[in-house]
């Protein structure tokens, strides 16, 4: 029998009220909070609080504090990703950044779903799905982006956007819903 973390790492219903992972985000919340609280002159400690709190970043990884998710561990970013102030990642299912990818502040991205029966949502389960933000991608501030979601390479996504559906790559979407307004051209 699967255990919880196998359900929620393959999208399927799983109690997010299971032992382990409720120590697993709290020892999330620990970095994050040692992270969020360290001193913008103390880049050796944030450096290493990032090392053990998202393990799997490439380089010129940063972050603006406050920054906010779930476990850390679910976090793929490559080379040269920004995040701004005040940015949400609810890393239930994996997030997959790519390299050269610039989030505003405020940016929230959520993997995480709950039933839509009120009598479903009463056993308090969650199910979660994977989000993608392909290379060299713009979020603007305020932008959320919904589980399942896949935004293409070089794409940007104005400010204050509702991302429920795929991106294509190379194009300018905005709006809530977010829909593509222009393509980009070089």
């Amino acid at each position: 029998m699967p255990t919880e973390k196998q359900k929620m790492l393959a999208g399927q219903w799983y109690n997010p009220l299971d032992k382990a992972l409720v120590a697993e985000r709290a020892l999330a919340r620990r970095y994050q909070h040692q992270f969020n609280q360290s001193s913008p002159d103390d880049a050796v400690l944030r450096r290493s609080l990032l090392s053990h709190w998202l393990p799997d970043t490439g380089k010129h990884f940063y972050i603006e504090p406050p920054f906010f998710c779930d476990y850390g561990y679910n976090i793929h970013a490559g080379n040269k990703v920004f995040f701004n102030f005040n940015c949400v990642v609810l890393d239930v299912a994996p997030v997959h950044i790519g390299n050269n990818v610039f989030f505003g502040p405020a940016v929230q991205i959520y993997t995480v779903n709950h039933p839509l029966e009120p009598i479903k949502r009463r056993t308090l389960l969650e199910q979660a799905l994977p989000v993608v933000i392909g290379d060299d991608v713009w979020l603007g501030g305020g932008a959320i982006i919904l589980p399942g979601v896949t935004i293409g390479a070089g794409s940007v996504i104005a400010a204050g956007s509702v991302v429920s559906k795929d991106i294509p790559p190379g194009v300018v979407a905005a709006g809530n819903p977010c829909k593509v307004i222009k393509l980009i051209t070089e």
